[in-house]
């Protein structure tokens, strides 16, 4: 959010888009109030007017700032070069980090395109769409070299996503698998997938334990 002139700053800022992301999620973009926000972070409802116009305009700042957020993170934690497999499991480690990390924002995200003026949906298509051309590039690449046996990268570029984004709608930290088991059951699978096989049952194709130091450094700043 763009904080207005005049607001009484970047605490309130932050109390404000947390009640805002547990309300939506809770009640959906519809159904919730700007009294219950208010209320929710202890402030009269006028006061929600020193930080954004209106709730389309509320809801717009909480996508959009989550989108600019996830590309800078993927772009922290890609490779910058190599072969397209270690691309590609850079790429599947960081989505299934950051989505079980951000699953509330990431299923608001996804929920709550139908509530979106068509100016405010058009700009959070076209980040999503450059989001999924990270993803696309490395998949072209990759047949490219030989490494990958994909007949539609452009199919197969959604059916990963839709695999890998489906996580936050499902999957519970108390649960028996960790984030690190996570990331290697789904990174067997994508690679499979993009190699044209199927791995044997059971079989964890990566071991979380070898993704080097770095790049588990920037999956950690990038969803804290």
């Amino acid at each position: 959010m763009a904080r207005i002139a005049g607001s009484s700053g970047p605490r309130t800022e932050e109390a404000i888009r947390r009640a805002g992301l547990k309300l939506i999620a809770t009640h959906g973009y519809a159904a919730m109030s700007l009294r219950q926000l208010a209320a929710e972070v202890g402030i009269q409802q006028g006061s929600l007017y020193n930080y954004f116009r209106n709730k389309q305009e509320f809801l717009f700042d909480l996508i959009r700032g989550h989108m600019l957020d996830l590309h800078a993170a993927l772009d922290a934690a890609l490779l910058p070069e190599g072969s397209a497999e270690a691309r590609l499991t850079c790429f599947t480690a960081f989505h299934v980090a950051y989505h079980v990390a951000r699953a509330q924002e990431v299923f608001i995200c996804y929920s709550e395109l139908r509530s979106l003026e068509p100016d405010n949906l058009a700009a959070v298509v076209a980040m999503r769409r450059d989001y999924e051309r990270k993803l696309g590039d490395i998949l072209d690449h990759g047949c490219a070299t030989g490494e990958f046996r994909l007949a539609d990268t452009r199919m197969a570029t959604l059916a990963i996503l839709a695999m890998l984004s489906g996580i936050c709608t499902w999957y519970k930290p108390e649960g028996r698998l960790s984030t690190e088991g996570l990331q290697a059951i789904f990174t067997g699978m994508v690679l499979a997938l993009a190699r044209g096989e199927a791995p044997a049952r059971g079989e964890a194709v990566v071991d979380p334990a070898a993704v080097p130091a770095r790049r588990r450094g920037a999956l950690r700043a990038g969803v804290a």
